[in-house]
């Protein structure tokens, strides 16, 4: 896979791995300590932090180091390449641990819960608990039974479940940014996706739950949410006695009046559902970011009908050119597959020639590999050459980055709003954060602001993927 956006989470590289750490506010405090680490999107690292409320809530404090935990739990994607070999040698690593500490729990979570439950139970022993992403809500009893001597599992999906009542914890947060889950699960069957079969049927959490997690965000001095679902416009919640329904358009501006110094994103949208309401609701509120996640997948019709992804080369297009005329200043991320079983070099290049059009900003760019489970392996044989996808992949990331470039030199010479998140990555006498667009700049620090604020910077160059400047009043 390739980035060729590092300030985006929802695929952050830089996040995978990462061990979450919190200090205890819990008065109830059992002495034991718990150790988290996540991968995949950013819907995981969200429900770690439901995870961590739980947990703290039953007088667990957090560490970053698992040699010292009493719990270890392994948050795990089943999307990315090598995912499962990954978890395996971490698992034999903390089991190493466990062979000096008996009584310490080791546990997996998330998406490769239910597939992968017997062999890590019973096969290879390597886990005493397992948890699906629906069953957070039964960790104090599961690790009861671990206590007791038992192996536990609990991987059934919920058709209601939403942690809407759960404060999640904020982990290794900079206190500035925050995600918000505004819903769980998937009902598109794309074919080479496992997250319906891993975190199951869609459904939408409730507006007045959202909203008010906004407005504790905000008191707390948080300045920024990321509203998370794997399909934001298909968001749709209507409340138990049919007097109140609020659809993702009406939730983003309810979120967005929380405040105006309160910045919002989403993500990520799905080209089939994504509304001109929703567009003019953006245009409409200075506070939304002018940025929306696009996955276009393939530029090809027949490519798209079997990845079902229920739209074609038309439909897509129209709403990009929807985005154009009602927000021009719109900044535009895609995902691309290359290599999809049968595609053919035509149609590889009408991806290329899709990529041209829009010109988009950033993108996540992977060559296609077969997930057990999906739709594709079942139907299809993943019959492209790895030399092949590995060439088709190196053309449409040469594409990508000379299309980086041109978007970020367009911005140059501008004066962009600017959330100062922290220091640079190279220096700490440089602040950085992100524009409207989602762009990463970087200008000098100076006293008299600190992250947090806002500041006008303006643009004096870039670099392939980075906006540099300076502070303007």
């Amino acid at each position: 896979m390739y980035n060729l956006q590092s300030s985006v989470k929802e695929h952050d590289e830089a996040r995978q791995g990462e061990a979450l750490m919190l200090e205890s506010t819990s008065t109830k405090n059992n002495g034991r300590k718990l150790y988290i680490e996540s991968y995949g999107c950013a819907m995981n690292f969200s429900d770690s932090e439901i995870v961590a409320s739980i947990m703290t809530g039953m007088g667990f404090e957090t560490t970053a180091d698992y040699k010292e935990a009493d719990v270890i739990f392994i948050n795990t994607c089943s999307i990315r390449e090598n995912a499962e070999q990954r978890v395996r040698n971490r698992l034999r690593e903390f089991g190493a641990v466990k062979s000096r500490n008996p009584g310490m729990v080791v546990g997996v979570l998330g998406c490769m819960a239910e597939r992968l439950k017997s062999k890590f139970l019973e096969e290879e022993k390597l886990v005493d608990v397992v948890v699906g992403p629906d069953a957070y809500r039964d960790l104090p009893n599961l690790i009861d039974k671990v206590d007791d001597g038992s192996r536990a599992v609990n991987v059934l999906l919920s058709r209601e479940e939403t942690y809407a009542d759960i404060n999640p914890v904020r982990l290794n947060s900079n206190g500035i940014t925050a995600f918000i889950s505004i819903m769980r699960g998937c009902d598109n069957m794309c074919s080479f996706c496992v997250v319906p079969f891993t975190r199951g049927r869609e459904r939408s959490r409730d507006a007045h739950s959202i909203v008010k997690e906004a407005q504790e965000l905000f008191a707390l001095g948080y300045r920024e949410v990321t509203l998370l679902g794997q399909n934001v416009d298909s968001y749709k919640w209507t409340s138990e006695d049919g007097t109140e329904s609020v659809n993702f358009a009406g939730l983003l501006e309810q979120v967005a009046l929380v405040s105006p110094d309160l910045r919002i994103r989403f993500s990520t949208s799905h080209p089939k559902d994504i509304t001109d309401e929703v567009l003019y609701t953006m245009a409409q509120h200075e506070n939304i970011c002018k940025y929306i996640h696009l996955p276009i997948q393939s530029g090809n019709s027949r490519v798209l009908e079997i990845m079902n992804r229920t739209y074609d080369r038309e439909w897509y297009t129209e709403r990009i050119n929807s985005i154009r005329r009602i927000i021009p200043e719109c900044a535009i991320s895609t995902d691309v597959i290359a290599g999809f079983c049968t595609e053919t070099e035509e149609e590889h290049k009408d991806t290329l020639s899709m990529m041209d059009y829009v010109k988009y900003d950033f993108a996540y760019m992977f060559m296609y590999s077969e997930r057990p489970g999906t739709l594709a392996a079942k139907r299809f044989t993943d019959d492209i050459p790895d030399d092949v996808k590995k060439r088709r992949l190196n053309e449409i990331v040469r594409k990508q980055q000379q299309h980086s470039h041109e978007r970020l030199l367009q911005q140059v010479g501008k004066i962009q709003k600017v959330l100062i998140e922290g220091f640079s990555k190279k220096s700490e006498l440089d602040y950085a954060g992100r524009n409207d667009q989602n762009a990463t700049v970087v200008f000098p620090a100076e006293k008299n602001y600190k992250p947090g604020q806002y500041v006008n910077v303006f643009v004096e160059r870039c670099t392939t993927a980075t906006l540099i400047g300076k502070i303007v009043e």
